[in-house]
C-alpha cells in the first residue's frame, strides 16, 4: 500500500501538469475550446432619430414656415411607433434658419435656433418665432455650421439627417457644398433637399445632386400650398384632456416654470390655427418622443434623472408652490400620483385618437390628393433611412 506522502506527491504533479496538458490537447484537436473567461453581453443602448431642420427664411419663403410650423406635430407622430430590436428611439430635434439677412454676415447668415433637443416645444417655439427678409442663401455654409456645431451621434446604427429647405441655387455662397457634403458624409450623416418650386429647375441649380452625394432624397414642394387641418368629433375633448395632462407636469429647477409656461404657450399657438393641429399636437404629447425630463418631476423620476433621495433633499426654491412643505415621502407620493393621472389622460387621448384617424381617413377619401408638402420629404426620407437602419413601424 502506497503512503501518504506519496499520493499527495503524484497529485501534485498531475495539477502542475493539467494547463500544459490542457493547452497541447488545444493544439492538436480544433474542436476543442478553453475558455476561462464569461464574455459579458455588450451593452444595448436605445436607438436614436437625430434631425437636424435649416429653413431658408428670405423673403419669399413665408410658406415654407408655415408648412413646417403646421406639420411639425404631425412628423413626431409618424414616428412615435419606431422601434429598433424592439427598442423605441429618442427624437433629438435641431433647428437652424439661413438666408435671412438679419443674422450676422459673419455667420453666412446662419442662426441656430435650437441645438439637438427632446423638448420639442423649443422646436415648436423657434418655428413660430421665425420671420422672413431678404438675404443671400447660402445652402454650403447652413450645411457646414449643422455639422459642426451640433453633437451628432458617434453610432452607424441610429439616423442621422439633416433636411435643407429653400428655392434658390445650391451652389452660393463662399462654402463649397460639395465639401460640406463630404463633412456631413464623414460622419454618417445623410443630406435630403427640398426645393420650394419647380422640380426641373432644383436638379438644375443642384438641390438633387447635393442629396445624392450623401444618399438622401430630394423633393422638390410648392411652399405657397396651405396646409388644411380636417377638424374632427373627437377634437373638443381631446383639447379638453390636453388640459388636464398638462396639470401633471411639476416645474421644477431654474428654468422649471419658464418650460411650463412655454408648453401652454405653444398649445395656444396651434389652437390658433386649427383644432385639428392641437389635436394633433395633444397626441404627440402622449408618444414617448415628448420628453420633459429637464424640467418636469414626472419625466424627470421616469427617466432616472432624479430618484427619491434626490428628490427628498431638493431645495425648496427649486419645486413648485404645492411641494414646498411636503415631507420626503409627501413628494414622493406627489410625484406618482401625477404619473398614474397622466398614465390615465394618456390613455385616453390615445384611444380618441384612433377614431379621430379614422374620421379623418374618411374625410380624405373622397378629396383629390394634395400635393407633396414639408411633411411629406420629412416622412418619406426619414423612413427610407429608418428601413436601411432596421427601424420597423407598427401600423
Amino acid at each position: 500500500m502506497k503512503s501518504l506522502k506519496h499520493h499527495t506527491l503524484t497529485i501534485a504533479i498531475a495539477c502542475s501538469l493539467l494547463p500544459f496538458s490542457t493547452t497541447v490537447l488545444a493544439q492538436q484537436s480544433p474542436q476543442y475550446t478553453h475558455t476561462t473567461d464569461v464574455i459579458a453581453p455588450a451593452p444595448i443602448h436605445q436607438p436614436k432619430i437625430q434631425l437636424a431642420i435649416l429653413l431658408d427664411t428670405s423673403s419669399s419663403m413665408d410658406g415654407l414656415i408655415d408648412q413646417t410650423r403646421n406639420q411639425i406635430w404631425q412628423v413626431v407622430n409618424e414616428f412615435s411607433t419606431a422601434k429598433q430590436n424592439g427598442l423605441t428611439p429618442i427624437l433629438e430635434v435641431a433647428l437652424f434658419e439661413y438666408g435671412n439677412n438679419g443674422n450676422s454676415e459673419n455667420d453666412g447668415h446662419v442662426r441656430q435656433l435650437s441645438s439637438f433637443t427632446r423638448e420639442l416645444d423649443k422646436v415648436s417655439e423657434g418655428l413660430f418665432s421665425l420671420t422672413t427678409n431678404g438675404g443671400d442663401e447660402y445652402c454650403g455654409y447652413a450645411i457646414k455650421t449643422a455639422v459642426n456645431d451640433l453633437q451628432w451621434s458617434s453610432s452607424d446604427n441610429n439616423i442621422k439627417t439633416i433636411f435643407i429647405a429653400g428655392n434658390e441655387p445650391f451652389t452660393q455662397g463662399p462654402v463649397n457644398y460639395q465639401s460640406a457634403i463630404e463633412l456631413a458624409k464623414k460622419q454618417g450623416i445623410s443630406v435630403n433637399t427640398i426645393h420650394a418650386g419647380d422640380h426641373q429647375e432644383g436638379i438644375d441649380s443642384g438641390w438633387q445632386s447635393a442629396a445624392v452625394m450623401t444618399g438622401g432624397s430630394y423633393m422638390s414642394i410648392d411652399s405657397n400650398i396651405q396646409v388644411v387641418h380636417i377638424d374632427a368629433p373627437q377634437d373638443k375633448e381631446i383639447a379638453a384632456l390636453n388640459i388636464r395632462l398638462n396639470e401633471t407636469y411639476i416645474a421644477y429647477g431654474n428654468d422649471g416654470e419658464k418650460s411650463k409656461s412655454r408648453q401652454l404657450e405653444q398649445d395656444k399657438n396651434s389652437s390658433a390655427i386649427s383644432a385639428g393641429l392641437l389635436a394633433k399636437r395633444a397626441v404627440s404629447k402622449v408618444s414617448s418622443f415628448y420628453n420633459n425630463k429637464s424640467w418636469d418631476l414626472v419625466d424627470a423620476m421616469e427617466e432616472g434623472e432624479v430618484d427619491e433621495s434626490a428628490l427628498a433633499d431638493m431645495d425648496q426654491a427649486s419645486l413648485p408652490e404645492p411641494m414646498k412643505s411636503m415631507s420626503a415621502q409627501e413628494k414622493k407620493d406627489y410625484v406618482i400620483a401625477k404619473s398614474e393621472q397622466r398614465k390615465e389622460i394618456q390613455q385616453q387621448i390615445s384611444e380618441l385618437s384612433k377614431s379621430r384617424d379614422s374620421f379623418v381617413a374618411e374625410k380624405q377619401r373622397d378629396q383629390i390628393a394634395a400635393a407633396p408638402s414639408m411633411s411629406d420629404a420629412l416622412t418619406g426620407a426619414i423612413r427610407k433611412q429608418a428601413e436601411q437602419k432596421n427601424f420597423v413601424f407598427d401600423k
